[in-house]
């Protein structure tokens, strides 16, 4: 069996005793008890304060019993009887891992992300009902239970494409429900959010069928325009020719004779036509010479 410290210590000071003399161990034996005194009080000085960081909150307990709560500065604590637990008032992440079922019961395994603090006006509160693990003990279920019964309400391709939706009301539910524990969430993300391989598979061959489906639309629709135009300069062309017919009246016909006779009027050379015939139309040489 390894000796202590003090069963060597004391087994040198036989040792120089026996070479030096009486006199030399009483005066070795007083130095290291001097040290030893020394060193236990500084020990002890030390250990009757302890200083509060930026962003934390110190609990002291006295023999197990809530004293008060101390904000950063340096405090004094009874040595032996007070114990000190601090907490942190800064904003805390809590990773949490957790598997659901959709509403139609597909298996998704998810990492959500926590954002959190506690008010240093409550950490007594917290540390007398919760305690210092209050992570794992509160905010760890909680948030599970919320996002289970939540991802039940979706179904598996509406919480692919739709996922805001799914973690504003994570985010609502878990906030009014942590805030009963004095507990305050800042945000919660999902960061990871894994389906099977081959729901996955189906859903990307569904995305395709309905993109291909989209277009196949568009070009129905396409031609079906194109038609609609032709049709439509077909009867604007039939229109055209039915006005056209509805102007052809007498009273045009009438006119079109008048510019024929008028365009004859401007070709004529000047020489009128000569008659032979009855007694009632005398004949009238114009082109003869009087004399």
């Amino acid at each position: 069996m390894e000796k202590d410290f003090f069963e060597e210590l004391q087994e040198q000071l036989k040792a120089l005793k026996q070479r030096q003399g009486g006199g030399m161990e009483k005066d070795l034996s007083g130095k290291i008890l001097a040290g030893m005194i020394g060193l236990f009080a500084v020990m002890f000085f030390l250990s009757a304060y302890f200083i509060v960081r930026p962003g934390e909150v110190a609990v002291k307990t006295r023999l197990g019993k809530i004293v008060d709560s101390y904000d950063e500065g340096i405090h004094f604590k009874a040595p032996f009887l007070e114990d000190i637990t601090r907490f942190s008032i800064q904003i805390q992440r809590a990773d949490i891992k957790s598997q659901a079922f959709s509403k139609d019961l597909q298996t998704m395994n998810t990492h959500l992300v926590v954002n959190h603090r506690i008010q240093k006006d409550t950490v007594v509160s917290i540390f007398r009902n919760l305690g210092p693990n209050y992570v794992n003990s509160i905010v760890d279920p909680t948030v599970q239970e919320i996002f289970k019964s939540i991802a039940a309400k979706f179904s598996a391709e509406k919480i692919i494409g739709e996922r805001e939706d799914l973690v504003a009301e994570i985010n609502r539910e878990c906030k009014e429900r942590l805030k009963t524990k004095e507990i305050i969430v800042t945000d919660i993300s999902v960061v990871d959010l894994d389906f099977t391989d081959q729901f996955l598979k189906a859903v990307e061959d569904k995305q395709v069928a309905e993109q291909q489906a989209k277009m196949a639309e568009k070009l129905v629709e396409k031609s079906k325009k194109e038609a609609e135009s032709q049709i439509a300069k077909a009867k604007g062309e039939a229109e055209s020719l039915r006005l056209q017919r509805e102007q052809v009246t007498s009273q045009m016909i009438e006119l079109r004779k008048v510019e024929a006779q008028l365009k004859a009027i401007e070709k004529w050379n000047g020489v009128l036509p000569q008659y032979t015939g009855g007694e009632a139309v005398p004949f009238i040489s114009v082109g003869a010479k009087t004399r």
